[in-house]
Parts: structure tokens; sequence; C-alpha cells
């Protein structure tokens, strides 16, 4: 993608003017900004997915003015022409490739904040209350229409004693209508109230994930964990790869200047200086960062299946197509840095050659392309792992 030409997903602006003057900043409303959007499934194959048990699913209604929320799987759903209820199927990308597919408009940010692809369904008069994400996400108007009220406002109190998290004084700035093709990107914290207007209404919510610093100082300080105890023979390499370079830690503590004491039960200062010097030892560089975060961040959701590949298929390792394309199939997911390469919670055991990091970016490969050529053993082995797992696929040349 081309980040500095014109968008009509972003209203005429550029990718790079948006992520400058919109991204984390403030909302943005954008009149068609697919014009003649045909949602990527109906209202009747969402609520068959709401019937399944390896779909997530709510629905929300209001019953004698109080808020009432159940989780699926849904043996019966309301009636359309009643009013006042919202059906939220999450993750729909894992289980349609044309919801996937969406999601590839958005690229213009980076993978590693990409969440997943929400609908709802909603008859006259639904919604989930006024409310606040604490992530960036694009909310695309796909069938009927929807009125948003929403803004940014500091008061963030919300309701007590209800199954939902609404807000106990919404003050809205913008009142606007949706229709099918219109889009409102909003970011954290934006106050917002979506209320379908007629039946038959559909959203689409393209989120973005926003960790907090306490996850990722767990998950770095977990890494890091696992490193020390790979250095000392005590577990394999984390995520299953030799550890990184480090210092050992397998020396003993000493104290052989403890004297005598007359209370035993008190730690000694020694013991705790000790413990300090050693994590001042521990490498939090970038290599560890990128290792965690490579791997945290393509962790597939636990309710993606992958279908291992059908019996007859090509055979990467012993022989590489000279025509056709693979394709990343649409629940993995995969990143780079550098030399370092992850794919669905793994680092791979190979560096990430040119050919794979455009594979990640593209999500699919040209087998013809100059750059396959430069593949070695090790990486053409790889791909028939990840073939054979159901992570890529392979499409013939038509």
């Amino acid at each position: 993608m081309k980040t500095h030409l014109p968008l009509p997903l972003l209203g005429g602006l550029s990718p790079a003017d948006f992520m400058r003057r919109y991204w984390q900043r403030k909302p943005l409303l954008i009149r068609q900004a697919m014009p003649g959007f045909k949602p990527p499934l109906n209202i009747a194959a969402l609520k068959k997915l709401s019937r399944r048990d390896d779909v997530e699913s709510r629905l929300i209604w209001r019953e004698d003015g109080a808020w009432q929320m159940e989780q699926g799987p849904f043996a019966r759903l309301p009636k359309a022409a009643e009013p006042d209820w919202t059906l939220l199927v999450q993750s729909v990308d894992l289980h349609d490739d044309a919801a996937a597919a969406l999601l590839q408009q958005f690229r213009f940010i980076p993978d590693a904040r990409l969440d997943d692809i929400m609908i709802s369904v909603a008859s006259d008069g639904g919604g989930v209350g006024p409310h606040f994400d604490s992530y960036d996400v694009f909310l695309l108007q796909a069938a009927g229409r929807r009125r948003w009220r929403y803004g940014r406002q500091q008061d963030l109190t919300l309701q007590p004693g209800l199954p939902l998290k609404i807000l106990d004084r919404f003050t809205p700035e913008h009142d606007v209508v949706l229709e099918p093709g219109d889009m409102l990107y909003l970011p954290p914290q934006a106050a917002h109230d979506g209320i379908a207007v007629g039946g038959d209404c559909m959203t689409i919510s393209i989120g973005f994930r926003a960790p907090t610093q306490a996850a990722l100082a767990r998950g770095l300080l977990e890494a890091a964990a696992d490193q020390a105890m790979a250095r000392v023979g005590l577990l394999g390499g984390p995520y299953g790869e030799p550890p990184l370079p480090g210092p050992r830690l397998d020396a003993l503590y000493r104290d052989p200047g403890q004297p005598a004491v007359d209370t035993p039960a008190a730690l000694p200062d020694a013991l705790v200086q000790a413990t300090l010097d050693t994590l001042a030892k521990v490498r939090f560089d970038d290599a560890l960062a990128a290792r965690f975060l490579g791997c945290w961040l393509t962790e597939p959701s636990n309710l993606a299946v992958f279908d291992a590949a059908p019996d007859g298929g090509i055979d990467l390792a012993s022989h590489w197509p000279a025509s056709g394309t693979l394709e990343l199939d649409r629940r993995s997911r995969m990143l780079y840095r550098g030399r370092q390469l992850f794919i669905n919670g793994e680092t791979a055991l190979v560096p990430a050659h040119a050919a794979l990091r455009a594979l990640a970016d593209a999500r699919r490969l040209d087998c013809a392309d100059p750059r396959c050529r430069r593949l070695d053993a090790a990486a053409r082995e790889c791909l028939a792992d990840w073939l054979d797992a159901g992570w890529l696929r392979y499409r013939p040349a038509v």
C-alpha cells in the first residue's frame, strides 16, 4: 500500500495523513468510505454463526428499562420485529474469508495492533448503551441505519451493578446517522452510543488491540525468566527455540562472610543484594522484547482451528513449484523484526529471508518470485511444515 496516496476509505486522506492527524487523537466521520458496500455475511449467516459453540457471541437487550446480556451460543434469537435487541458476533474474520479480506484494507496500521472484526445486528432501537473502548475502532455501517452520538469527555464513571460497562453521565459532542458505506473512526476512550434506526441494522467493528503497560511488563519478565532458566539447562528455550545469547546464571549463592545471628528469621541483607545484582545481569534488550512480542501477538485465538493440508498436496521441501501462490490462512498471524520471524505463537527456526518477509507483508507469495530462489532447504522445509499444518495454502496458477 502506498501510504502517501489519497485513499477513498479514509475520505480522501492518505494513510500517512490519517495516522498523523487522527490516529489516537480524535474521531473522524467518513461519508461513503465504501460506496455500494456489500457486507461479507448477511444477517441470516451471522445468526447461524451465533448458534455455534466455537463462535463467541452475545445478545444484549433492555427489559423493563433494565439492561440484560446473555452469552452464546443461541438456540433461539429474538424476532426481527421485536425492538431494542442487539446480537454481537466476535472474531468473524476467523470464520469467514470475506470478513478476513476486509481487514486487508486497514493494513496501513501495523498488524501487531490488529485485533479482530466484530459484527453487530440490531433491531429498531437496539444498542449497547453509551460507553467507551480502550482501543481504536473503525465502525463501518454495513446495512440499515445507525444513529451515533459521540465525543471526548473527561468523566468516564460507569453505572454500577450492570452487566455492561455503561457511562453514568454521557455528554456527546456529535450526533450523526450512518448509512451503508459510511464509517466512523474513534480513538481510545472516545465516548459513543449507537442506536439502530429501523430494523436489519448491521455494523462492522474493526478493532485494534492496545496492551496495557502491565501486560507488556509481565510478558517481558516471563520471557526473561524463561530465558534465564534455559541458559542453565532447566528447560528448553522459550517458545521452543534455542535461548538467546546472555549471561549464564548457574552460579550458586555464596555467603562465606555471613556472621552468626540472634535474629534467624530476618532476611539477610547480602541475599537481598545478591538477588538485585543477579537481575541486573539479565539482558532486557531488543531481541528479547521482539521475541516476546512476536510470539504473543501472533498467538492464535483459542477459537482458531486450522485445517490440515489435503492428502496429495504439494511438497515444498522436495519440489518448489514454478507457478502458483502461497497464501497465509485467514487465521494465521505472521510478524517479523530484523532476522527474527514469528508465526502463530512460535519463533520460526529460520531467519526472516526476503521472501518470508514478503509473505508476511502481503499475506501471499508468488512462487515464481525471484526471492524464492534464494530460500534455502531449511526455509523450504519450514514452509512445507506450515502447509501441512494448515497455516499456509498453495493455490495453483489458473
